[in-house]
């Protein structure tokens, strides 16, 4: 019997599983998908001679995780490798607003949209200097973060203190028109703000940009040397060499409750695998508490504010094989990894405010990552392992477009959802759409199908919005990865800090169960329904 069982070989669930291997703990992964990695693998699917990501790609968070640094990857076999520049947004006019990897160099290009942009850039980048990694070991900590949280107060006073939290607070339309006087820096925060499901004018999109752009700026957007599977494949092997075990095609159906502490799990196929310390859960917290936990065990509260929790946008995401680079008119972001495409702050409101009302966006904002751009081992010299994401309402009340797309997303939705994405490639990169050998469209229920986190092709876990963070991350009053239940701890990205591949929440858990964390308690579970049998 292993002293714990992780249920879910993703980011999180490896991470916990090596920390609790550190501490001499027993452990089993069980997965439910045929290979481990969640939403960090690649594969040769698009085409065999080019690799291809499957869900994520670029982690500046994973470079700035102290938790991914104190497992010391590299000496798994894990190498990263980066861009010549970290992100462009192309301009109408074919200028292009960079995002470098030097801030002085970032700073040059800015002013030669407004003069005096870059020295305003410099200072957001010097208040980041200041505060950054103290804001990284707040956020990486479970919540409250006490010491963090004291030697942040006293940074963020030594830095403007309120005024500081004020722009952290500003959505991101607003902190881009406070700042700057040119579109280039704007568009840089925006287009990065909606890295998660967070438009221009929402709460809190300012800080979200801010934080996105700078730990660009600091870490570049790296990726893993060889494809995102690389970063799987050294977790992996560092906990096999710990001792730990993990195994796929295992999909957990239950947690087993006894005496109102969880012992164990049960598979679909009805084995029955026993924990003597610990279960810890990298799955979403409404699949925890909604499928996997008896209601019986859970406070009434708490089941009534996963009522309203609310998921982050769905994604629509097409790879493709290109025989050349990508022909942009704006010639300099061709050698940026990552580039983001939409018509200005207005066009990414417009975007926003489609999905807000339950339209799929005519003018879709393209994430577009060259892949090869960013790692030469991606597919043969001269081409570009390329792929693009957007998003799309979980519930499609109508199309802004004229494909009459209605979220079935049946054969004929997926391919025209996908033509749309290439013919707005087309219009920054004309010929664009001639050099593609083939294409792989992943809608929405085939994210999920591929990872059941990723629920409608959410990929943060649930919203990043300020009402579903912190404590309130993912409900009310359960900021940290105990859970009602004794020995039972949440470690996906619905727990506290959230989405991003940076192994926080499979670390907080971790920990939590290292100190044998006490339970979370709304209210009394209730025990007075009709006992369901559990083995």
């Amino acid at each position: 019997m292993p002293d714990a069982v992780v249920v879910g070989a993703g980011p999180n669930g490896l991470v916990a599983a090596n920390l609790l291997a550190d501490a001499g703990w027993t452990v089993e992964v069980l997965e439910a998908q045929p290979e481990p990695g969640g939403a960090v693998r690649s594969d040769r699917g698009v085409h065999p001679d080019y690799v291809s990501d499957l869900f994520s790609s670029f982690y500046p968070l994973a470079a700035a995780s102290p938790v991914l640094a104190g497992l010391d990857l590299h000496a798994e076999g894990l190498g990263w490798s980066r861009a010549p520049r970290v992100l462009a947004h192309p301009l109408p006019d074919g200028r292009c607003a960079l995002l470098e990897r030097g801030a002085d160099d970032t700073a040059e290009g800015l002013d030669a949209f407004a003069a005096g942009d870059g020295a305003a850039w410099l200072d957001l980048h010097d208040t980041w200097n200041r505060l950054g990694p103290d804001l990284l070991r707040a956020l990486f900590t479970p919540f409250p973060p006490v010491r963090p949280g004291i030697r942040l107060a006293a940074r963020l006073r030594a830095v403007g203190g309120l005024r500081l939290a004020r722009m952290l607070l500003l959505p991101v339309r607003r902190l881009g028109e406070e700042q700057f006087r040119g579109e280039a820096a704007r568009l840089l925060l925006a287009g990065n703000a909606l890295h998660a499901d967070l438009g221009p004018e929402a709460a809190g999109s300012g800080g979200f940009g801010w934080l996105m752009s700078m730990l660009g700026q600091t870490y570049g957007f790296p990726v893993p040397v060889g494809g995102a599977g690389a970063l799987t494949a050294a977790l992996v092997r560092r906990l096999e060499r710990h001792g730990g075990v993990v195994r796929c095609g295992k999909r957990v159906n239950e947690i087993v409750v006894r005496g109102g502490r969880a012992v164990g799990v049960r598979t679909a196929g009805g084995e029955c695998v026993s924990a003597s310390r610990a279960v810890l859960a990298d799955v979403s917290a409404p699949a925890l508490y909604g499928e996997l936990v008896d209601e019986r065990y859970l406070p009434d509260r708490l089941l009534k504010d996963l009522r309203g929790f609310q998921w982050d946008y769905a994604t629509f995401k097409v790879d493709w094989a290109l025989t050349g680079r990508v022909p942009w008119t704006a010639g300099m972001a061709g050698s940026a990894g990552t580039v983001h495409l939409a018509d200005g702050v207005d066009g990414l409101t417009r975007f926003a405010a489609q999905i807000a009302t339950g339209r799929v966006p005519d003018r879709p904002f393209l994430l577009f990552g060259q892949m090869t751009t960013a790692d030469a081992t991606r597919s043969p010299a001269g081409t570009e392992a390329a792929w693009a994401y957007t998003h799309v309402p979980h519930l499609i009340k109508g199309d802004a477009g004229e494909d009459n797309l209605t979220g079935r997303w049946d054969r004929r939705e997926q391919e025209a959802m996908a033509d749309r994405m290439e013919t707005e490639a087309e219009r920054w990169a004309p010929g664009f759409r001639s050099l593609i050998a083939s294409r792989r469209i992943l809608a929405p229920p085939t994210l999920e199908s591929m990872d059941a986190n990723l629920h409608g092709g959410a990929i943060n876990g649930g919203t990043a919005a300020a009402h579903q963070q912190l404590v309130f991350r993912p409900a009310p009053g359960t900021g940290r990865p105990e859970t009602p239940v004794r020995g039972l701890y949440l470690a996906s990205a619905s727990a506290h800090p959230g989405g991003g591949v940076h192994g926080a929440p499979g670390a907080n858990a971790a920990r939590a169960a290292l100190r044998g964390g006490r339970c979370v308690r709304l209210h009394a579970p209730r025990v007075s329904r009709t006992r369901r049998s559990n083995g």
